[in-house]
């Protein structure tokens, strides 16, 4: 899929570097707030379609087309968030923001012979903890308001007089949502590990796993923590978390003995260590951990095939 829609005869623009410069910081912004790259590209595509749509005076009277831009595909967001609630009703199963892959973790982790895709997210998608899975699930508890208030005044820099605009409130109200999203995000957060132990511990979990070790598997995990798996209907995923490190552990033992043999490799999911797992050289799970105290607390995994194009490798 192509993130714009720059008519040809526009190519001569002398303003078109400055508006296809914004192309990534809206992917960025869409991304977040939608946790679907899929969906956050048809919003710049549209963001884009848009503007391209006004006459050209009607363009040169503008004085910041990247304020612009930033705002159009600010509602264009907030009206499927809206909409969002009833989209996620008619979803069969949990649903888990799209994972994306690490640039750095490309070709190199793929099966010898596999090729890696046409395009790599993480060329047009920061990777910075605003897009950990923990993150990005707990803006899905926030209201389309907060979560636009939040992401575009704390982590994109946009004066409250400005979301203001795009929300159709106050300043004082953006502010009041921001806070309120803030108070969520703290409620959620748990003292992150340094990325290194971060990696041991998903290490070990993938060691174990591939040794069917019971008793390792619990011990890395917290004795309350969640696997969450998001198939979307289209695939065998559990239908809803399964809590408990007891639990979870022999649910991952029987899962592996009664399947297809599958190969498990260390990849970056979010920004952050996560797992991968092949069959028959595709993709068919991507996994994301939420490590704390040393334990595994939260496991997110994502078989939706539909979520999974950008790690899909070709044989």
């Amino acid at each position: 899929m192509t993130t714009s829609s720059v008519p040809r005869d526009d190519l001569t623009d002398p303003g078109l570097s400055v508006l296809m410069s914004e192309q990534r910081r809206l992917i960025n912004l869409a991304y977040r707030l939608l946790g679907s790259l899929a969906d956050a590209e048809d919003v710049v595509q549209e963001t884009y379609a848009r503007w391209y749509a006004m006459p050209r005076q009607q363009q040169e009277a503008i004085a910041s087309p990247g304020g612009w831009l930033t705002r159009v595909a600010s509602r264009i967001c907030l009206d499927q968030l809206r909409s969002a609630r009833a989209r996620r009703e008619r979803y069969v199963g949990p649903w888990i923001p799209e994972p994306l892959p690490g640039r750095a973790e490309g070709a190199a982790a793929l099966p010898s012979g596999a090729a890696a895709g046409p395009t790599d997210p993480a060329d047009r998608v920061t990777l910075d903890e605003s897009v950990s899975m923990a993150f990005l699930v707990v803006l899905e508890l926030m209201t389309p308001a907060e979560r636009v208030a939040f992401l575009l005044h704390d982590v994109f820099c946009h004066p409250f007089a400005e979301v203001a605009k795009i929300l159709g409130r106050t300043p004082e109200a953006c502010r009041q949502l921001a806070s309120s999203a803030r108070r969520r995000v703290r409620a959620a957060q748990s003292p992150a590990p340094p990325a290194s132990e971060h990696a041991r511990i998903v290490r070990d979990f993938k060691q174990a796993w591939e040794a069917m070790d019971v008793n390792a598997l619990i011990g890395l995990l917290d004795p309350a923590a969640t696997v969450t798996a998001d198939g979307g209907g289209l695939v065998n995923a559990l239908p809803r978390p399964v809590e408990g490190s007891e639990r979870i552990a022999h649910h991952i033992v029987r899962f592996t003995g009664t399947g297809p043999r599958l190969v498990v490799t260390e990849r970056m999911v979010n920004g952050q260590p996560g797992l991968v797992v092949l069959q028959d050289g595709s993709v068919v799970t991507v996994l994301a951990f939420d490590v704390a105290d040393d334990r595994i607390t939260r496991i997110w995994a994502v078989r939706n095939p539909e979520k999974l194009r950008h790690w899909t490798v070709e044989p």
